[in-house]
């Protein structure tokens, strides 16, 4: 089974190597924007094309790096830098369909795509809704309103191509221990107090009854695509593990004590910091949290089996001790260079938090 994975070097795409890399029956390709070091599992067992594409050739390309597989997983998707909503546009949005375009022309008979519960209207927070759920994103958050846009091209795609099969895991937030250079510099920036998480405290956490979302870890992520690709299954699966992640939670997970404050603080500051460049995050992950639904995850428990074997607590501590480790890999999204933008030795050489591209 030949399985060309676009964005293999990130997140999610390092734990989908970690999965398929020795099974015997799999021929894995990787396209990245950056190609990463070789030599180092699970990159050594990969054969490797590099792609920008967001590109006007993408789709070209793509297609010749395509033919003969038997599926395509599409998991690169662009963050930073959040300060230039053109370039993220042109990645995520036009970079989507380029991969689309290049599935259909090479014939490629499977397509799987990393969507999110971004992807979501505003929704409870005290009940979970099922993928029949409206997909028209958070107003405000830049992310949703890609995550929506992407997947009705891709309805439109499977509507004109029957024959193709598409599944869309729409997974909460995805965390792993490798990840925490990159975590820390993409969304805390140089500022983040990195060697205090080594106790395993935080002593306040800011409360709110919104601030509700769910997780799961890279490793059940990897789990979900693995059988994804393997399954005579279409449409769109909601990947979380328990428990739902909120205030109180993390109070205990790490021995803090929760902190009221309202919602429009809590947007005041993300926007007045990010606009001052002190962090990379803009005030629409902040909407997002606030208003992104609790999911349901019964469908891809029936259909194909799948549970998460780390609770959404344990992957949150192994983040956290990342973050407070710097945590990295040989791979350029996951590196842990300090002359990365997010980075303090970045920031000194007039690289600032979010002004980076990670792909």
């Amino acid at each position: 089974m030949r399985v060309v994975i676009v964005g293999a070097t990130g997140n999610a795409g390092t734990a989908l190597l970690r999965r398929l890399r020795n099974e015997p029956d799999m021929e894995l390709a990787g396209v990245v924007r950056r190609l990463p070091g070789t030599e180092a599992a699970p990159y050594d067992a990969v054969e490797w094309h590099s792609c920008d594409i967001g590109a006007p050739d993408a789709a070209r390309h793509l297609t010749e790096v395509f033919r003969g597989a038997d599926a395509v997983v599409h998991l690169a998707w662009q963050i930073q830098p959040s300060h230039d909503q053109r370039r993220l546009h042109r990645t995520n949005v036009l970079g989507s369909r380029a991969v689309a375009e290049g599935v259909l022309r090479a014939g490629v008979p499977a397509l799987v795509y990393a969507s999110s519960v971004g992807v979501y209207a505003p929704g409870p927070k005290n009940a979970y809704v099922t993928e029949a759920y409206p997909r028209t994103g958070v107003k405000g958050s830049s992310y949703s309103r890609h995550k929506a846009l992407v997947e009705t091209m891709l309805d439109r795609v499977e509507s004109d191509h029957p024959t193709l099969r598409i599944v869309r895991l729409r997974p909460g937030l995805i965390f792993q221990r490798d990840v925490g250079t990159e975590i820390g510099r993409y969304f805390a920036g140089p500022l983040l107090p990195a060697r205090l998480l080594r106790y395993g405290r935080i002593p306040l956490i800011p409360s709110h009854p919104g601030l509700r979302v769910q997780a799961v870890h890279a490793d059940d992520v990897a789990d979900a695509y693995a059988r994804a690709l393997r399954a005579d299954v279409r449409g769109a699966f909601n990947v979380a593990a328990g428990p739902v992640l909120d205030p109180s939670v993390a109070a205990r997970a790490f021995h803090g004590r929760e902190v009221p404050v309202p919602g429009f603080l809590l947007r005041g500051a993300a926007d007045l910091s990010w606009r001052l460049h002190l962090q990379p995050v803009d005030v629409g992950w902040v909407k997002l949290g606030l208003k992104a639904p609790l999911m349901s995850c019964d469908r891809i428990a029936a259909e194909l089996g799948w549970r998460p074997l780390t609770d959404a607590v344990h992957a949150l501590k192994e983040l956290v001790t990342g973050m407070a480790e710097r945590a990295h890999t040989d791979s350029p999204p996951l590196s842990g260079r300090a002359d990365l933008p997010g980075r303090l030795g970045g920031v000194l050489r007039g690289r600032l938090p979010g002004s980076g591209n990670p792909y």
